[in-house]
């Protein structure tokens, strides 16, 4: 990794970043020059700007957070260990230093244009319903991200939301087939017509939460955006699990299906009771399997809303059921990311000639690395289709 020096009270469009990769075990060294076009995301951690490589035309995002000469950059060493389909990869990174002497991350990686959030907003803008197949190939992928990230790596995202889901592509692609008028095409859109055996390919992105979560170690409860957030983390446990992310991607699912969060708390006690308020009050014993630490018992009787009608009459069981076994109150009880896959729910993804509305093929979906090999035989032949058996049979036996 390279240094350079960035004014960062100059704009970031037109800001032009040189680096230097290589070098290491006498490879190559070779400089690298970005070329900021405009900020994608901002936040408390810093910017997120999509950029063009001067030298060979791709365009990338990269991630420009403050750096505390005194630790190392916990994002950093988790994305180094990232190797997926379904989680964002990182390129690259290098330090930048300002006028000031301030130090910079840069962590440089896919870009990939569209987010989970933006498809969502998409279809609320045209009253529409996100189509079934749709949010069965956008949690499948999310659950195999997670299955990866928790099995092989042990790391707990916490923060998975809409925003931090990213599609590509999108925009004409779903434009088409959504039955809109396109009266007019983007200078750039030749990417978008093109026949992309990626397309709706969902990434993991944003590891600015993540850790790597040890037994018998504290952590914060005060992480994870609201509307997400586990119930544990509210009543303030700081012994929790990866069973935290599976909450988020239960709450993602509802949102898929109805169109809008399950959960809209608008503060941390408000937000609980948007969970009651649909799963019921919870039982001293769930109230203790989430954090046993939590003493004050003083909360309303409320029964728990059915699950069939908090989703509309049309929804298929199988959907309403994925749900329930996502949202539960006890950690324990909610069902880990390789079980998911498995869920009857999915069961269209495993079809042999299953196509999208437009007739184009899906994604790979079956491009599992690692994750699999903690799963028990009989789970494995659940999530692996019958017609692609014969090419898992050499790494999972028993299938």
């Amino acid at each position: 990794m390279a240094s350079t020096v960035v004014d960062r009270n100059n704009p970031v469009a037109g800001h032009i970043i040189s680096t230097t990769i290589g070098g290491k075990d006498g490879e190559h060294k070779q400089t690298v020059s970005y070329m900021a076009e405009r900020v994608v995301g901002t936040g408390s951690f810093g910017i997120v700007f999509q950029a063009r490589c001067l030298e060979t035309g791709e365009t990338v995002a990269i991630k420009k957070v403050l750096q505390d000469k005194r630790f190392k950059n916990r994002e950093l060493q988790l994305m180094r260990l990232m190797d997926h389909p379904n989680v964002i990869s990182l390129k690259h990174c290098f330090f930048s230093t300002t006028t000031k002497n301030e130090l910079f991350l840069n962590l440089v990686m896919d870009y990939v244009p569209e987010s989970l959030h933006k498809v969502l907003k998409h279809y609320s803008d045209a009253r529409q319903a996100i189509p079934l197949i749709y949010v069965k190939l956008y949690m499948y992928q999310i659950f195999k991200g997670l299955a990866y990230i928790h099995n092989v790596h042990r790391v707990t995202h916490r923060d998975l939301k809409p925003q931090n889901i990213l599609v590509r592509p999108f925009s004409i692609c779903m434009l088409f087939e959504a039955g809109f008028e396109i009266v007019a095409f983007p200078i750039n859109c030749s990417s978008f017509l093109q026949v992309d055996p990626l397309t709706h390919q969902v990434k993991l992105c944003d590891f600015g939460s993540a850790k790597v979560l040890v037994a018998g170690e504290a952590n914060i409860s005060y992480i994870c955006s609201r509307f997400y957030r586990a119930p544990e983390l509210i009543f303030g446990a700081t012994a929790y699990t990866t069973s935290i992310d599976i909450w988020s991607a239960g709450c993602v699912l509802a949102e898929l299906l109805l169109g809008q969060p399950l959960f809209p708390g608008e503060s941390a006690v408000d937000q609980l009771v948007e969970i009651i308020k649909v799963l019921g009050t919870p039982t001293r014993e769930e109230i203790r399997c989430m954090n046993p630490e939590y003493t004050d018992f003083q909360f309303p009787q409320i029964k728990a809303h059915p699950w069939h009608k908090v989703f509309h009459k049309r929804m298929p069981p199988e959907a309403i059921d994925l749900a329930s076994r996502l949202l539960q109150y006890s950690p324990n009880l909610r069902c880990t990311a390789l079980e998911a896959l498995a869920h009857s729910f999915f069961d269209e993804l495993r079809q042999p000639n299953v196509q999208l509305p437009n007739g184009r093929s899906l994604p790979p979906l079956f491009n599992f690395k690692e994750e699999l090999s903690v799963a028990s035989p009989e789970l494995v032949k659940r999530v692996i289709p019958d017609h692609m058996k014969w090419l898992f049979g050499l790494n999972f036996a028993g299938t």
